[in-house]
């Protein structure tokens, strides 16, 4: 049993390494990890499987955006407006996230994601250029705008909010990719650490198993951004649309498992 138990944390490790990568090129980290936690740590509540993933998570994407920072550069404005505003949102997501099954959303959420990995997909000069199509107060209002939104979804569901927030500063704000990617980075650092705010006060942060992730995160996150910068751009869209098809996946097993059960 103590054998099977180190080969449990071992494979939660590479699993976390692997998010971390994935995680620090275009978001999506969760989209390992949360279905990994599911399988191997069947006992948690959905709450503590989100409340430990994001204690796991924080400290890759901090990594991460701190490479982007050096190598990268970022739009300050659209960072504080948008960070402060997800922050926000997210920390209040937390605490609905315990009173409404997010499964609700699901079958909305996949059809999003499915135009989503579509539009991306066929518009192949998105995200190509950098030509950002907002200043002054405009940006603002939009950066502000975003940031609620996807904070709240960060706080209140979790899995796939820096893919997401890559998409819409890309397709929004008309950023590159990469700059998204980026800017997602820092902005999803700072809704991270208000939800995890939440989660420590409620107590749901599984820590035996939440520590030794969050190692492996940091160093996939390391390596994952490394990457991004060197390649560029179309790395960055490569890997973007490989995660939204993870994302389709996930969330279509979730709404399809969730019919057969209810049916």
């Amino acid at each position: 049993m103590e054998t099977f138990s180190i080969w449990i944390y071992v494979l939660v490790c590479f699993g976390a390494a692997f998010a971390g990568f994935i995680d620090a090129v275009v978001g999506g980290g969760g989209l390992v990890q949360v279905p990994m936690l599911f399988i191997l740590f069947p006992e948690l509540s959905h709450v503590q499987v989100i409340a430990t993933n994001r204690f796991a998570s924080i400290a890759g994407t901090t990594v991460a955006a701190i490479q982007y920072i050096r190598h990268v550069g970022v739009d300050t404005t659209l960072i504080l407006f948008a960070g402060v505003s997800a922050a926000l949102s997210s920390f209040g997501g937390t605490f609905v996230m315990a009173l409404v099954k997010p499964e609700v959303f699901k079958p909305m959420l996949l059809c999003i994601i499915v135009v989503l990995a579509i539009y991306t997909f066929v518009k192949k000069d998105l995200g190509i250029e950098h030509a950002p199509s907002y200043n002054g107060k405009k940006l603002w209002v939009m950066s502000a705008l975003i940031g609620v939104v996807l904070g709240f979804y960060n706080g209140f569901i979790g899995p796939g909010t820096g893919t997401l927030l890559v998409f819409a500063f890309v397709t929004v704000l008309q950023v590159g990719f990469l700059q998204g990617s980026a800017s997602a980075k820092i902005v999803n650092a700072m809704a991270d650490f208000a939800s995890l705010i939440g989660f420590f006060i409620s107590g749901y942060i599984v820590y035996k198993i939440a520590v030794p992730m969050m190692v492996s995160n940091m160093a996939g996150g390391y390596i994952g951004s490394k990457a991004a910068i060197l390649k560029g751009n179309k790395f960055v869209r490569y890997v973007f649309l490989f995660v939204l098809a993870l994302l389709i996946l996930r969330l279509g097993w979730d709404v399809v498992r969730a019919f057969l059960i209810n049916s």
